[in-house]
Parts: C-alpha cells; sequence; structure tokens
C-alpha cells in the first residue's frame, strides 16, 4: 500500500478519531453499496473487505449474509480496534490488521471495499494482488470517487484554504486516483479482472450536524482530509485566516441543523478472470 498515506501510523489513528464523522459524510454512499454488494455476495463462502476502515461495509454484509465469513482488513490497528468494538456479537465476522498486497492465495469469493483502494503505489500490482487472493469467477465489488470537479466538498474546501489543485499527470495514490471511468476498467482488465462495470453514485456529503453544524463541519474538516493538511503545512501566522475562511464556507452552506455538499463516486463490480 502506498506510504504517502500512514495508514499504519498517524493518519490511521485521526480516521480513528473521526470514524463517526467519515461515516456519516459518506452514508448516502454506503446505502448505495451495501445494496450492490449483497446483489452479488454468495451466501456461503468467505468474503474480505479491503481497507475496511471503522467496519461499517463489513458489518453490513455479515448481517445481510450470516452464513457468509466475513473478514475486514485494514493497515490502521486503532481503526481495527474500533471496527472489532463494533462488531461483537457477530460470530461470522472478524477483523485483523492487514496489507492488501499481501493476502497471498486466500481464495476468498467476494472483495468488497468502500473507498479502500485508491491509495496502491503501483494500481496493477495492487488490484493483481487482490486477484490472486480469490478463485476464478469471484466478484469484487469497490466503490471510489468520481471527478473531482463533481464533488462539491472538495472544490468548495480547497477554495477555502487557498489550495491550488493542479490536475496530475498521470494515476496518484489518493482519494481522486481512480476517478477516471476508462482508467479504471483498463487498470481492471490489465490486473486479471473481467465484465467490468461502473455505476455512477451522487450523494449528499454531510460534513456537519447538530445545534451548531457550522463548527461541528469545521472541527471535521480541521483535523481531516485536504484543509486539514494545508492548515498543518501553512506558516502559523496564516492558519487562524485559513480557518475564518473555511468556517465563512461553511456557513455559506449551513442548512436546517447540516452543513452538506454535493458528491460523486463510482461503483464497480468485476468478476475474477482465468489464473494466468
Amino acid at each position: 500500500m502506498t506510504t504517502n498515506f500512514d495508514w499504519s501510523g498517524r493518519v490511521g489513528d485521526v480516521w480513528a478519531e473521526e470514524w463517526q464523522r467519515t461515516d456519516r459524510s459518506l452514508a448516502g454512499l454506503a446505502r448505495r453499496l451495501d445494496a450492490a454488494i449483497p446483489a452479488v455476495a454468495p451466501h456461503e463462502g468467505s468474503a474480505i473487505d479491503i481497507g475496511c476502515g471503522a467496519g461499517g461495509t463489513a458489518i453490513a454484509l455479515a448481517t445481510a449474509r450470516p452464513a457468509l465469513t466475513v473478514t475486514g482488513i485494514d493497515l490502521s490497528p486503532s481503526l481495527i480496534d474500533i471496527a472489532r468494538e463494533r462488531a461483537a456479537g457477530l460470530p461470522n465476522l472478524a477483523f485483523r490488521v492487514a496489507d492488501a498486497q499481501g493476502l497471498g492465495g486466500a481464495d476468498a469469493d467476494l472483495l468488497v471495499s468502500r473507498h479502500g483502494v485508491m491509495f496502491f503505489d503501483d494500481p496493477v500490482a495492487g488490484f493483481s494482488a487482490l486477484r490472486a487472493a480469490v478463485a476464478p469467477g469471484a466478484k469484487l465489488v469497490f466503490s471510489c470517487f468520481r471527478g473531482r470537479a463533481a464533488n462539491e466538498w472538495a472544490v468548495v474546501i480547497d477554495a477555502a484554504v487557498g489550495n491550488e489543485v493542479a490536475a496530475p499527470a498521470g494515476y496518484v495514490p489518493g482519494p481522486f486516483a481512480l476517478a477516471d471511468e476508462d482508467f479504471t476498467r483498463d487498470l481492471l482488465a490489465r490486473s486479471g479482472w473481467v465484465n467490468a462495470a461502473a455505476e455512477a453514485i451522487d450523494f449528499p456529503y454531510v460534513a456537519g450536524e447538530g445545534e451548531d453544524p457550522v463548527e461541528d463541519a469545521l472541527g471535521f474538516f480541521s483535523h481531516i482530509g485536504p484543509a486539514a493538511r494545508a492548515m498543518a503545512d501553512a506558516p502559523a501566522d496564516r492558519r487562524a485566516a485559513m480557518r475564518e475562511s473555511l468556517r465563512a464556507a461553511l456557513a455559506a452552506r449551513a442548512g436546517d441543523k447540516m452543513v452538506a455538499f454535493g458528491a460523486a463516486a463510482w461503483i464497480w463490480t468485476a468478476t475474477a478472470g482465468e489464473a494466468p
């Protein structure tokens, strides 16, 4: 997995601290993904949730398929600890700290992921490793963001803190690494996956809620994501102004006890081809 995102250390710890607000921001997508997975999931056998985070997708799958053995893996020990707490009482579900590229011949019947496969340093090697972990005919279902321009939350937040984002030259691990449909389709084919299909999903990215949704959203974006990185990297004398600019941008989006943005994602499905 990529070293640009230190999931086994600081980044994973921050995401563990923010798992409830992160799950809230992706709840609209999660509902669609959690419905798409059972459409191809076997009733028995085994499944692996790649980059399982705090465990929401794995919990939904294990609940929908009680005879299916589900394992969630993530590089972050902190996130795995939370997932284990949340999954107490589900006998067909387990979590462990592991790298998706080190699964070997796991012989799983299904691989799933909610936004957990955009961070491979070498995406062909990463998706080839996923292919090697299943038998021919096994299914892969994952979500990832569509283009940055279609994700209002990213555009507004970057503008508020002065992030100048240039279009990357080629593949760059990160939230929008698999945004290009043609690139991802070719990547899957090169990695041993066939019959790939993508469904475009639009959903509300809820950044803040409650009596003071602006401060809730400000706390969220100040702790995680591009605004947090920009403010951490900025000179100390600029951070207060950046924070106020971010607060104003969030206030402009505030509605009835909520700050929400438009967001756009893909839900991909594919089938493991014959072993090379």
